[in-house]
């Protein structure tokens, strides 16, 4: 669940009085977008996108004016504009006029959740307004802190000092960025980014940090979110009907998570735990069909219930049903492999068999007793399979789904259909 942009964004760093550009709606008058010309010298014209969907500037999608005229030909053009990357298209729904922010320097700075140090973490830079991931390392910090004292001025500072940042913008951030502390731990957020942060000089000589774009994400299982006010269809993303039908099974017990990655894919991967679905994800590319998380111990009904929805749409073009996770911590395998063999053993009942490799690789409780259930399913079903213990790597174990694919597109499709008695 994502906000991008300054639509909401202004609105969201308002509640703790960090400056930001100025920032217009699409309903803006030619009055009101003159007034922002008057006073900033220009306007920057941007599409508004549900959700994060890659670098609109870099895809052209990011309009500049200093006159009217000017400003409504771009809100024209980009009103509706499309952004493709990769496999996944999203459309805007109007735009945003935003003021012009002179300044000698720009500052990235972003609060996460962070796995590695598992405790919030600052990531900052004086470097702002590229992708971080362009920045050579000794130009970024990043620091972890205590949540029971909170972020503190003097974190930014010994941050800033240790990158050699200029004298003159260290006591502005100072006095600024913990502010946004309170946004990120009291609303149930995971992630706050500002990139970049214009330092604007005013009349008076005066340093003032500028939001000037925005980024957050939250937990949508966290409560204190619902505090914000939050339009209810904001989040409300263009869902494929597998996305939507999986989504409905949510409940408190088990995680339900999935996105699309390439409707064509010839891997279907049921992945357990964020940590697995980010590796394979990453690892099987294209070749996916499916990112998921399926972790946190689900009842037998919602696994079989999953394994289902998720046979129906992916199975008749997969080469390989890949099963796979770490080893997990309190998720019962049995439970869980018992209901995916039974779902499998009801398709192939309603809809006949598929040719399918089998791929699996899991560890935690009772392991032992829910390879063997199924085990004993996908002999009963005549599939091939090969089944992966917890001491074995968990990239090793993809890279023998990924040959196994290759492996079936190169003939052992055929050879699986004729061994089960169907056409291919």
């Amino acid at each position: 669940m994502q906000i991008t942009g300054m639509s909401w964004g202004a609105k969201l760093l308002s509640y703790v009085g960090f400056p930001t550009a100025k920032v217009l709606g699409p309903e803006a008058t030619k009055e009101a977008i003159q007034a922002v010309i008057d006073e900033f010298g220009g306007v920057l014209i941007k599409p508004i996108f549900k959700g994060g969907i890659g670098k609109k500037g870099k895809a052209g999608l990011i309009g500049k004016a200093t006159d009217v005229y000017t400003a409504l030909k771009e809100k024209e053009r980009l009103y509706f504009a499309e952004h493709r990357v990769g496999n996944t298209v999203a459309k805007a729904e109007g735009v945003t006029f935003e003021s012009f922010i002179p300044c000698k320097h720009e500052v990235y700075f972003s609060l996460t959740d962070n796995t590695q140090f598992r405790a919030p973490t600052m990531t900052i830079t004086h470097r702002g307004g590229v992708d971080i991931e362009e920045l050579p390392k000794e130009d970024i910090a990043v620091v972890p802190f205590d949540p029971l004292t909170g972020f503190k001025g003097f974190i930014v500072n010994n941050a800033l000092n240790k990158l050699n940042a200029p004298n003159e913008i260290i006591s502005p951030l100072v006095q600024n960025l913990p502010k946004l502390w309170d946004l990120f731990h009291h609303y149930g957020m995971t992630t706050l980014e500002l990139n970049p942060i214009r330092i604007m000089e005013d009349a008076k000589g005066r340093l003032t940090p500028v939001a000037c774009d925005f980024k957050c994400a939250f937990d949508g299982d966290d409560p204190n979110m619902e505090r914000l006010g939050l339009s209810k269809d904001l989040f409300n993303v263009e869902l494929s009907a597998y996305e939507r039908e999986v989504n409905q099974l949510r409940t408190y017990q088990g995680q339900s998570d999935v996105f699309v990655i390439n409707p064509h894919g010839t891997i279907t991967a049921m992945t357990f735990g964020g940590g697995a679905n980010a590796l394979v994800t990453e690892l099987l590319g294209d070749a996916a069909t499916i990112s998921s998380d399926f972790g946190g111990n689900p009842p037998y009904a919602k696994m079989k219930d999953i394994g289902r929805i998720t046979y129906n749409y992916w199975l008749k073009q997969s080469n390989v049903l890949f099963i796979i996770g770490g080893k997990a911590n309190n998720t019962d395998i049995y439970e869980t492999f018992r209901a995916m063999g039974d779902a499998l053993r009801e398709h192939f009942s309603t809809h006949g068999p598929t040719p399918l490799y089998v791929v699996v690789g899991r560890g935690g409780p009772n392991l032992v007793r829910g390879m063997g259930y199924l085990r004993d399913t996908l002999d009963s079903l005549g599939l091939p399979y090969r089944i992966f213990g917890h001491d074995s790597a968990m990239s090793e174990v993809v890279n023998f789904a990924q040959a196994v694919d290759e492996w079936m597109i190169k003939g052992g499709r055929q050879q699986i259909a004729r061994k089960l008695g169907i056409s291919e």
